[in-house]
This record gives C-alpha cells, sequence and structure tokens, in this order.
C-alpha cells in the first residue's frame, strides 16, 4: 500500500474547474537601494528607521505593557536558567572571545560584516562544546514560560520543517500550551463587556471550561432556544500580550538586519512583520466566525454536507473576543472502542475514514482554504454519521504558483513514476544543480518506507473494564517529514512551507489508514478521489 501522502497529491484536477484559485498572500522581499555611503553610515540610517519603527510599536503597545512584559521576560529567562543549570556549559574561553573581537574589527575596517565576523566563533566554539539539543530545549522552555506568543510561534516552527532546523522542529512538537484556566468570574466579565447580561443570550453557561489554552478558553452553553453551544473566549489582556510581543519581534528583526546584513538575504523582518499581522489577526474571532461559514458553504456547494459538517456560529452571539458556535458532540477517530459503543459492532471504520479523507483532499483543491491541523482530536465521528472537522485556529493555502507542480508530483506518485516526482518537487521550490536520478532513487527508497510503520495499540482503563485506543504518534508524523526535508536539502531543493503542511496531514491520513482500513488501496481504490476522477461533489463509499 502506497501512502497517503501519495493520494494527497493526486487529487482529482476536476475539483478545480469552475473556481478561481485565490491567490496566497506573499511576503514582500524589499531589495536594499544601491548606495555610495560608507558602511557606518548606511548602519547608522539603518537604525534610524528601527528606532522609527521601535517608536511606533510602543504607541501602539502602551508603556505600561512594554515595562509589564520586560520583567516577566527577565523573569522566565532567570528560571529556565535555573532549571538547566546543571546541563549549562561553561562559558567560552578568553582566547576565543579575543578572536572574535579581532575578527570583527577586522571586517569593520574593511567595511564588512563585523557583527556575522565576530558571531562565527562563537558559533563554532559552540557547536564543538554545546550539546544540540540544548539550545532547542532551552528556547521550547522559554516558549512555555513566556505565554500565549511564543507557544503560538512554538506551534509555527513544530508545523514548519521546510523553514526551521530539525532540532527545533522536534523540541517544539512538545510545546506545552495548558495554562490554568481563568475563572468564571473573568469569563463572564469577558463576555457580558461585549455581548450584554449573560443571562440575556445564555439559558445556561457552564461554569468549568471544556478546553483552556494560553489565548482563548472554551465554555458550553445553551441558547435561549435550547441549542446547545461552545463559548470560546479570549483570555484577559492577551491581545496587548500579543501586541507587546509581536512588536517586539518585528523590531528584534529589523535589529538583527541592520547589524548583520546577512539576514536580509532572508528577509528576516519582513518574514516576522507577516507573521505578526496574521497572529494578531487570530485576536478577532469574527475572522474564525467568517472561516466556519466558508468552509461549510463550500461543503454544501460541494454536496459533501451529508458526508462531514463543522460548527457554525452564532452571529449574533459573536464578538472580536467572543466566538459562540455549535457544540459537535462526537468521538475521536482513533477511538475504537467508543465508535464501536456509537455505532455497534459493526462500526465501517473504512467507510469513516474515506469520508474524512476525500472531504479533506477536495478541500485543499476546491476551498478557499484547507483545515492545516487534522490530528485526531479534530476529526470526530458524529453520531449521525458524517464526519466534523473543528479548530480553524490554523488553516493553509496553496498559492497558483505551486499548483502545476504539485498536481505533477501526484500524478507522479499514483504511476510510481519517482523521476517524475523529482523533477515536479524540483519545480515547486528553489532548486540549484540537482542530479534527478539520485533525488528520485532517494524518493522511492523514503515512501516505500512509510509502509514500515505498525499500529500503537494503547489499553486505557474504563468503566466495567479496559479500552482499546489506536495512537497515532505526531513525532513519528514529524520525523517522516523531516526525512522527506533532508532528503530534499541534500539534494539541493528548498521547499515551500506550504508543501510541509499539505505532507504533515497527509501522513496524518496515512496513519488512520494504517490502523482503520490497512487493507485499502488509495491509489487504486474508486472510491478515493483520483487525479482523473470526473465525479462532481460527494463520492459514494
Amino acid at each position: 500500500m502506497r501512502s497517503t501522502m501519495v493520494m494527497m497529491l493526486s487529487a482529482r484536477a476536476a475539483a478545480l474547474t469552475g473556481r478561481a484559485l485565490r491567490p496566497a498572500p506573499r511576503t514582500l522581499v524589499r531589495a536594499a537601494p544601491v548606495s555610495s555611503s560608507t558602511p557606518s553610515q548606511n548602519l547608522l540610517q539603518r537604525l534610524q528607521g528601527v528606532a522609527e519603527d521601535a517608536l511606533k510599536v510602543a504607541q501602539e503597545t502602551g508603556p505600561r505593557a512594554a515595562l509589564a512584559r520586560t520583567v516577566q521576560g527577565q523573569r522566565a529567562v532567570l528560571e529556565t536558567l535555573l532549571e538547566l543549570r546543571t546541563e549549562l556549559p561553561a562559558p567560552p574561553p578568553p582566547a576565543t572571545i579575543l578572536k572574535a573581537t579581532q575578527d570583527a574589527q577586522r571586517a569593520a575596517a574593511s567595511g564588512g560584516d563585523a557583527a556575522t565576523a565576530f558571531a562565527t566563533p562563537l558559533l563554532e566554539w559552540g557547536r564543538e562544546n554545546v550539546p544540540p539539543e540544548l539550545a532547542p530545549r532551552i528556547a521550547r522552555k522559554l516558549a512555555e514560560r513566556l505565554g500565549a506568543t511564543y507557544v503560538k510561534l512554538g506551534q509555527f516552527v513544530a508545523s514548519s520543517p521546510t523553514l526551521f532546523p530539525a532540532e527545533f522542529v522536534r523540541e517544539f512538537e512538545n510545546t506545552l500550551d495548558a495554562v490554568p484556566a481563568i475563572s468564571y468570574e473573568e469569563v463572564k466579565k469577558v463576555v457580558e463587556s461585549e455581548l450584554g447580561p449573560l443571562s440575556d443570550m445564555y439559558a445556561t453557561f457552564d461554569r468549568e471550561p471544556v478546553a483552556a489554552a494560553s489565548v482563548a478558553q472554551v465554555h458550553r452553553a445553551t441558547l435561549k432556544d435550547g441549542r446547545t453551544v461552545a463559548v470560546k473566549v479570549l483570555r484577559p489582556g492577551v491581545d496587548n500580550l500579543l501586541k507587546a510581543d509581536l512588536g517586539f519581534l518585528e523590531v528584534a528583526g529589523k535589529v538583527t538586519e541592520a547589524i548583520a546584513p546577512t539576514f536580509a538575504r532572508v528577509s528576516l523582518a519582513n518574514v516576522l512583520a507577516d507573521l505578526r499581522s496574521t497572529m494578531l489577526d487570530e485576536l478577532d474571532l469574527r475572522k474564525e466566525a467568517d472561516n466556519l461559514e466558508v468552509f461549510d458553504k463550500w461543503l454544501v456547494e460541494s454536496q459533501l454536507d451529508g458526508v462531514a459538517t463543522c460548527p457554525l456560529p452564532v452571529r449574533e452571539a459573536c464578538s472580536e473576543r467572543v466566538l459562540t458556535m455549535d457544540f459537535l458532540d462526537g468521538v475521536a477517530l482513533t477511538d475504537l472502542d467508543a465508535l464501536r459503543k456509537m455505532y455497534g459492532q459493526d462500526f465501517d471504520a473504512e467507510r469513516t475514514l474515506l469520508n474524512a479523507l476525500n472531504t479533506w483532499s477536495l478541500g485543499v483543491l476546491s476551498c478557499d482554504f484547507f483545515h492545516a491541523d487534522v490530528h485526531a482530536g479534530n476529526l470526530l465521528a458524529m453520531e449521525d454519521g458524517r464526519v466534523a472537522f473543528l479548530d480553524f485556529g490554523i488553516v493553509g493555502r496553496v498559492p497558483p504558483r505551486i499548483w502545476t507542480a504539485l498536481r505533477d508530483a501526484g500524478a507522479s506518485v499514483a504511476a510510481e513514476d519517482y523521476k517524475g516526482l523529482a523533477q515536479a518537487l524540483c519545480d515547486m521550490g528553489a532548486a540549484d544543480s540537482v542530479d534527478i536520478d539520485q533525488f528520485a532513487t532517494d524518493l522511492e527508497a523514503l515512501i516505500k518506507s512509510l509502509d514500515d510503520v505498525n499500529p500503537q495499540i494503547a489499553l486505557q482503563e474504563a468503566e466495567g473494564g479496559v479500552a482499546a485506543q489506536i495512537a497515532v504518534d505526531d513525532s513519528e508524523i514529524t520525523e517522516v517529514l523531516l526525512k522527506l526535508v533532508q532528503l530534499t536539502e541534500r539534494n539541493g531543493i528548498k521547499l515551500p512551507r506550504e508543501f510541509g503542511l499539505l505532507v504533515k496531514q497527509a501522513l496524518y491520513f496515512d496513519r488512520y489508514t494504517k490502523l482503520l482500513a490497512p487493507d485499502l488501496d488509495l491509489v487504486r481504490d474508486d472510491r478515493v478521489v483520483g487525479f482523473d476522477d470526473q465525479r462532481a461533489g460527494a463520492i459514494d463509499v
């Protein structure tokens, strides 16, 4: 059996017809203007621009938020260093520091990059004397202590193996987004400040949250008409916190580019500015409500609403900081005992899996965005037989520039044409000189290795006995994706982040297939949407 990645990349072209592709937002790379100024004058000009940006950020966030965050940051650094003190190496010897200083002075005198010259000897010393896993672990511990912004950044790193070093991606897979729930009184205050008296909108409102994270928490409630809903509420002050942190990161990126122009080549400041804009958008829950309505409308138009669903927002009970939506009660796709209890012993796991799989793959091609976090907790089997997609906090968009290469890759894998796949991946990414034949051989070995993973069965105590639950190891998913990234980079190719997001979701489905329907042939089974499939809408499974 070939992996679901194969099937995902070969999803049908027919779904594209009649729909205009919406271009994805792009991060612009600004080229530095040609100047006859001296290096010191250029540096001064760049720093003046950074100072103006820093002043603007300070005005947006307010001095109180910036001061409070500075104190919290210092505390987080001290607590992290104390926790890991037994693992920290001794500082660099004086000779290494002296060499770094002399190299920087020579570079400055000749008009070179003094910051890079100073850092190089220190980095070389670090590679020889610091355990490679220590820096990522320090970064993750700091992120967890610093809270919402850095937890989100950690999740971004974990989901972007095409952008970040493998050791950081692995470590940030373990990022904890578990924080103490805020009190019912605080939640009530936020809701009433946005919507008015709680009793005017809701008949009941549970005091204890269903889930709590660093940015928001969710409570179960009922409306006046008796409908059960989930109410997502932003934590008080999280907006000011994110603005202060993200503003600092953006300015830090510009400072880095100013003193070390090497970083300007990768447009570090622009990437951070784009990330800041994207994350601040998440603070407006009305935009998440928009995403839910777009996905629901797409399901109806694609005739998939009979096999899949998502929670719909209750618009009169939504605002910038409160999102009220349908409460969907279902069972995770990997909980076989609960599924059989719901549906009976004749539960058709294969049919349910196919419904989820076809909905996601068609969404990649024809919806405005695709769900980019399909771990087991975000895919529920409903009692009415449909599959529910939850949590659209992480979504992806496929830029038009990689569509053709994506379709070619899918067609090549379906035909087991690994040389064609190698060429398609070269077209998709930024490629130097590539040995296509060797690349094809490496890809074939990697794809065939995906079939060697065995299902994991977890036994848990349950009422009246023991319950079995199949497990999908997130770290295993990441390792496979890292192997693909390392393979492409070893062959001189840098793949776009969007491709990494797509493949990671495809690998989730690959694991679900091995666990729920191990005999299913995703390439040849006509119930799976294929590259040459001409059927519209729902697929009869």
